[in-house]
């Protein structure tokens, strides 16, 4: 018996049987992996360098060895990186080894800068 409805479409199919399915695909941004900071010494003429290995082996658990290879490449170079951590803790680590530099009437700089990437 005829109808007054053409025929509708078939969908399409997929292999194995069943039908393909139309999906709404969400957009997700892409999560950003959170920028790290250096905490980075400085050198001065003031700051002995057994207090620059005494605040890196105490506040960076470096070993004496690391402490004193960062305490020269400081010495020579101008500054020497501690160590690299998400901004909070880099903050942390410059205003404590800071405050025991003072309570020691050290005027050693420590800063926290981006790191390049």
């Amino acid at each position: 018996m005829p109808t007054d409805k053409p025929d509708a479409p078939n969908p399409p199919s997929k292999p194995g049987g069943g039908t393909i399915e139309e999906v709404d695909v969400k957009v997700r941004p892409k999560s950003v992996t959170p920028r790290r900071y250096k905490v980075v010494f400085h050198n001065d003429d003031y700051t002995t360098m057994e207090f620059v290995v005494i605040a890196l082996m105490q506040f960076f658990h470096k070993s004496e060895s690391e402490a004193t290879y960062i305490m020269l490449t400081v010495h020579k170079k101008g500054s020497g990186v501690a160590g690299v951590f998400p901004r909070d803790v880099a903050e942390t680590k410059v205003q404590k080894v800071t405050e025991f530099a003072r309570d020691h009437g050290m005027p050693l700089l420590v800063t926290a800068e981006p790191e390049s990437e």
